[in-house]
């Protein structure tokens, strides 16, 4: 089934539900309403006056149902119409351009280093005692998240005092090199999807700017996001639930009363972590001085120093202001690359995209 048909099925449903809606509200007013109304005269006013009340509520209701179901007719009518498809014909290609952009966006988010922590089996568990104990914070044990780990309550308070030492102790995030290096990978990568999902959405204001105005006044903010949708713009996931949470979490022995300390590795807390690992680590005598650590600073440094260019393709925030820009290491770190300057570029996000692993020629 085409997009055309397919519009026009989704939306004979909202006609026929609003036509079903005014036709009981239609129903309603002349087999039980009316009766009343004519009734009521010949009891005493107070019941008359009564009756009339509900009576404009009804009416109220119907023209309402009418309305509704006029707004539904005009709105299949208007996505079965040539202005409707030149507008999705128009912007096509930019909107296919987005498409592809948010889907990068979305494969960045999926860039972080598992924690390490041990399967330790699954249980079941049953309480057989006398007493009717209702142990209400026992059900956050049944959390076998690996990003929460089980703990004493001293260890739950040390965590909230020192987070990085103790995701490294409980969470397998040992403070060496290879952890180093994929810590600031998911800090760039981090990065780069906050700043296309800025990006990515001033781009499509500037597509949706130039119709808003002609559009009819029944693609109200209700239907906004459907009428997006359907011109071929996937929706921008803006939360920020991609970023790793690690969990201490204490539960006394009789279940009555917990202790939580919730960690998440935002990017000002990835930024930090990556000078508490660096502080920890000892660099071997052939990289110490050399190395830089990726941080605000040194991807905004990178950036200007390359004019906002990419150097693969070389277009430009001058030929594409809303063009997401990033950060590459030339000799990627998987084949011995470093972290420091003359090693980081940047790329476009197609041509990073592309680049993958490999060494830039």
């Amino acid at each position: 089934m085409d997009e055309k048909k397919l519009y026009y099925k989704e939306d004979s449903k909202n006609v026929h539900k609003y036509l079903t809606v005014t036709n009981i509200v239609v129903f309603f007013g002349v087999f039980s309403l009316f009766p009343s109304l004519i009734n009521s005269f010949k009891f005493e006013l107070s019941s008359f006056f009564a009756v009339l009340l509900i009576f404009l509520i009804w009416l109220f209701i119907l023209f309402s149902a009418i309305s509704l179901l006029k707004n539904a007719k005009k709105i299949r009518e208007f996505y079965q119409s040539d202005k409707f498809w030149n507008i999705k014909n128009e912007i096509k290609g930019r909107a296919d351009k987005c498409n592809e952009l948010n889907d990068h966006i979305e494969e960045l988010k999926t860039t972080f280093v598992s924690s390490g922590t041990k399967n330790l089996g699954k249980v079941e568990y049953k309480d057989s005692s006398n007493y009717n104990f209702k142990r209400k914070e026992w059900e956050k044990l049944k959390n076998t998240d690996e990003y929460v780990y089980q703990c004493s309550s001293t260890v739950c308070k040390n965590a909230q005092a020192q987070p990085f030492k103790y995701i490294c102790k409980y969470f397998n995030i040992k403070p060496n090199e290879e952890n180093l290096n994929r810590i600031e990978e998911v800090f760039n990568n981090f990065s780069a999807v906050e700043e296309g999902k800025k990006l990515l959405t001033a781009e499509e204001d500037e597509i949706m700017r130039k119709f808003v105005g002609k559009l009819p006044k029944f693609i109200d903010d209700k239907q906004y996001p459907r009428f997006k949708k359907r011109l071929g713009f996937k929706e921008i996931n803006l939360s920020d639930v991609y970023y790793p949470r690690f969990k201490f979490l204490y539960v006394s022995a009789g279940g009555n009363s917990s202790i939580e300390t919730n960690i998440t590795l935002d990017l000002d807390n990835l930024s930090n972590f990556i000078e508490y690992l660096s502080e920890q680590i000892k660099f071997k005598k052939s990289i110490e001085g050399q190395r830089a650590l990726m941080t605000p600073k040194l991807r905004a440094y990178i950036k200007e120093r390359d004019n906002y260019t990419c150097q693969h393709c070389g277009i430009s925030i001058k030929d594409e202001p809303h063009l997401l820009l990033e950060i590459d290491h030339i000799v990627p770190v998987s084949k011995g690359g470093m972290t420091c300057e003359n090693n980081l570029q940047t790329l476009c996000w197609k041509c990073n995209r592309s680049k993958g692993s490999k060494i830039s020629s």
